[in-house]
């Protein structure tokens, strides 16, 4: 508690300055001394009762760890064969010209003639018998793959496997001598405000060390698996497929994407946690490739509409927009309309912490999943399919018929004109022959329903989580939830061959 004394001798050296005071003009301020007095013990109280939050100086330097992890950083530079652009100006020759032929001839040649294209980026050496990480957009679709290491040697690299949802490369290399290496640490203890520390090959400027802190945390750029660290520190066009550092020297992130309106470093840089690498590369290295866990769902996330609607407490977990016929998780009886709340043991806390946890799951393993339906939880057990040979399906599958649905009359429904599936609205807003459900042929541009986003053309397959047929049915489901003292109703609307929950309000 070394504030407590600082707190106490400011107070009283106050007190004792308003004593002084008054009694250079022959008045006393001993209650006011008395009140500074409370005040002082009072804020000795209050300081003492605050939580303790232990600071780290910043570092004096970086140079003795730039010094000690530079050595496993290495430049990376690509080669590929692309065809020559042919962007200059063509020479107008007249027709019958003896320089015709010559003319048409060079012209044939230069855009027969391929070149080489070279690119440049970073990365970083994992472990003693040459394994390197980098980005894959770095060697993406190259030819020739040459790594320089910081004593100056070149050594040819071969691609081990790449992963374009993360964007990471395994690179291997062959040498005489052991390999300085570097280790991954753990970015789940990464907190925002930690020093960091990058090194790479920016604008071809190679082993640079920039120096920052971590801005932010769990970003997420463009794909379900990302789990990025935002970085203050200085990446660059190079610096791609480089390391972040801690301050223990440990790799916390791959230095992947910036922030920037002219392509320059203005702060906002971004890194794919190490937490998401290692196990990418792990599966690079035993296979070649990924082998992600498949539980064959399709998900959105839980807003507090939606939960209210669904009945749960809390705004969280995984709704299940979809389900994939034949997929792990409808042979569990997972279905549309279930709130996965824990996976393998793992709370579910938000929509985008799902597919991590499936895809980090082994191949072929009996998971228990817990879901909330119909007001209660239940478990179920998934035996994990592999996503690499079973991607989702962008449609699901639903019953046939040989004959359209009966036409009933329209309804007015939560600002929703619903009309029932006819040929011809099949045909207008091109909707598969399987699809069965009501349509919202029109709308009320001022409802909730258009704030969500429904248009016309949407069509609603299930109202309350249960099927409808007709607008009738759908709007027998509404009454029914009004009169069941619900104040939120979830519906299931389907837009080329998407589908989506969503959870409107019911008028008083």
């Amino acid at each position: 508690m070394a504030l407590l004394p600082t707190v106490a001798r400011s107070v009283a050296r106050r007190a004792d300055a308003i004593q002084s005071f008054g009694q250079s003009r022959g008045q006393s301020f001993g209650p006011l001394r008395k009140v500074l007095a409370v005040g002082m013990m009072a804020a000795t109280v209050a300081v003492a009762q605050a939580p303790m939050v232990e600071a780290r100086a910043a570092p004096d330097s970086f140079a003795d760890l730039a010094s000690q992890l530079s050595p496993a950083v290495v430049n990376i530079t690509t080669s590929q064969i692309v065809a020559r652009r042919d962007d200059g100006p063509t020479p107008m020759v007249p027709e019958g010209s003896p320089f015709e032929e010559f003319f048409k001839n060079f012209r044939d040649r230069q855009r027969q003639s391929p070149e080489r294209a070279t690119a440049l980026g970073s990365g970083f050496i994992i472990s003693a018998d040459g394994y390197i990480v980098t980005n894959n957009h770095v060697i993406e679709s190259a030819d020739e793959i040459s790594i320089e290491l910081f004593s100056g040697q070149n050594l040819d690299a071969k691609l081990v496997g790449t992963d374009p949802k993360t964007d990471i490369a395994l690179l291997k290399v062959e040498s005489d001598e052991p390999l300085p290496f570097v280790n991954f640490g753990d970015s789940d203890l990464a907190r925002v405000g930690d020093w960091v520390m990058a090194i790479g090959n920016p604008l071809g400027q190679g082993f640079s060390v920039s120096a920052g802190i971590v801005s932010a945390r769990n970003r997420s750029l463009r794909g379900s698996y990302d789990d990025f660290i935002q970085t203050d520190a200085a990446i660059n066009r190079g610096n791609s497929g480089g390391p972040l550092f801690n301050m223990d020297g440990q790799v916390i992130g791959v230095n992947t994407a910036i922030l920037s309106p002219n392509g320059g470093s203005i702060g906002i840089g971004f890194s794919m946690s190490s937490n998401v690498v290692k196990n990418v590369v792990d599966q690079l290295k035993d296979f070649g490739e990924t082998r992600r866990g498949w539980l064959g769902v399709r998900i959105q996330p839980v807003d507090p509409s939606m939960a209210e609607a669904l009945g749960l407490e809390e705004a969280s977990g995984a709704l299940v927009a979809g389900v994939t016929e034949g997929g792990p998780a409808a042979e569990a009886g997972i279905r549309g309309g279930d709130v996965i709340l824990s996976f393998d043991g793992q709370d579910v806390q938000e929509m985008r912490d799902l597919p991590r946890m499936v895809a980090d799951t082994k191949v072929g393993k009996a998971v228990r999943v817990v879901v909330f339906r119909e007001g209660s939880t239940q478990t179920v057990l998934v035996t994990l399919g592999r996503l690499e040979e079973n991607e989702i399906n962008a449609s699901m599958e639903g019953p046939s018929g040989d004959t359209a649905p009966e036409q009933t009359a329209n309804a007015e429904v939560l600002g929703m004109t619903l009309s029932s599936i006819t040929p011809e609205m099949r045909e207008q807003f091109n909707l598969p022959d399987e699809l069965e459900g009501v349509i919202v042929s029109d709308m009320d541009a001022t409802s909730a329903a258009f704030e969500k986003g429904l248009r016309p053309g949407d069509v609603i397959s299930e109202v309350g989580q249960q099927p409808v047929s007709s607008p009738a049915d759908a709007e027998a489901r509404v009454k029914a939830a009004k009169e069941a003292g619900r104040t939120s109703i979830l519906l299931l609307v389907e837009r080329e061959g998407e589908p989506r929950f969503v959870a409107l309000k019911i008028d008083e």
